[in-house]
């Protein structure tokens, strides 16, 4: 069976990589349809010889697509995605819209494929640095019984769309010049800098990208009372994040147990021979569909304790291919109703 399925947001970072994926992961597709804003209209994007032109998306633009990914953030999801179930259409969310709800899952493939099971037409897609931090925490959380941690995360410019991206670079080739750094994207400089500011600050000082972590990952994990403290900072990488967690367990941990619990874990690939100077960097995770976990060691404040490092694609991991993979499952599982 092959599947009608919608991008809206086409012409995003995220976007791009929906297109991509999709065809590279052969994804059954009878029509593909790219959506955008009104400004984008009649755009073009091209993939490997073929072209589509860009619709502005509207309540109608749904009732022909039986899949759609939403990828253009909370406002634009808010604005259509009741439309387009109505339409019956099943919305996969990357923005935050929808992650808190609790009539709405919150799906990484490789840990709760079962809350597909239950949607109502609307499935959300994990915040980036969440769905990484996952990827090497899950199969010690099936081994030793995850009680709390503490991340702080390296976040790649990717996180910020094509603007941070190019931000980065444009402020990267100033300097190389001695020519003065523009800002736009950032509050300041981020070409060989460290921001530790993502997202809007709340009350208690954490940020909103920081209260993900934690509220997302009780949602996901199915631990109500998960403890997360999170620090979330923005790095002069391009694209790939990384993490580094502390970890407090139910039980008593090894590292080698650790170890084989990742090498076992379909999203994760253990890389961790420090002597050898073998751990995952965000160059070698980048467009890459595991992510990577590697210093895996005891933890010397937690009792039960485990540090690690994890490092995966934002773009991918984090947004698209989550997206996608979601995706695959659904028309696994025979849950797209036509």
């Amino acid at each position: 069976m092959a599947y009608s399925i919608g991008i809206l947001g086409a012409t995003g970072a995220v976007g791009q990589e929906l297109i991509r994926l999709l065809h590279e992961r052969n994804v059954p597709m009878s029509d593909l349809r790219l959506l955008a804003s009104a400004r984008s209209a009649g755009k073009s994007i091209s993939y490997e010889g073929r072209s589509w032109v860009i619709e502005e998306a509207t309540e109608a633009s749904f009732k022909d697509l039986d899949l759609c990914i939403f990828s253009a953030g909370g406002t634009q999801s808010k604005a259509f995605a009741q439309a387009a179930v109505a339409s019956g259409c099943i919305v996969v969310d990357n923005s935050s819209a929808f992650r808190n709800d609790p009539e709405v899952p919150l799906v990484v493939p490789e840990i709760n494929p079962e809350a597909l099971e239950a949607h109502k037409g609307i499935i959300a897609n994990p915040n980036c640095s969440t769905a990484i931090a996952l990827m090497g925490l899950y199969a010690l959380h099936q081994a030793f019984g995850l009680k709390r941690f503490i991340a702080s995360t390296y976040q790649a410019v990717s996180g910020s769309g094509a603007g941070g991206l190019l931000e980065l670079e444009q402020q990267t080739r100033a300097w190389a010049k001695g020519e003065a750094l523009q800002k736009e994207v950032y509050p300041h400089q981020i070409a060989f800098n460290l921001i530790p500011h993502v997202d809007a600050f709340l009350e208690d000082g954490y940020t909103r990208e920081e209260m993900k972590m934690r509220n997302e990952g009780r949602k996901i994990l199915g631990l109500e009372d998960l403890e997360v403290t999170c620090t979330c900072v923005r790095v002069p990488v391009f694209r790939a994040h990384s993490i580094s967690i502390s970890a407090e367990f139910e039980g008593p941990v090894s590292v080698e147990a650790a170890r084989e619990a990742i090498a076992g874990f379909e999203g994760a690939e253990l890389v961790d021979d420090p002597e050898q100077g073998r751990y995952p960097m965000p160059l070698e995770y980048s467009e890459v569909v595991p992510c990577g976990v590697g210093r895996i060691r005891r933890d010397r404040v937690f009792e039960n304790g485990l540090a690690l490092w994890v490092t995966g694609d934002q773009i991918w991991k984090g947004a698209a291919l989550n997206a996608v993979q979601i995706v695959e499952l659904l028309h696994d599982r025979g849950l797209v109703k036509r």
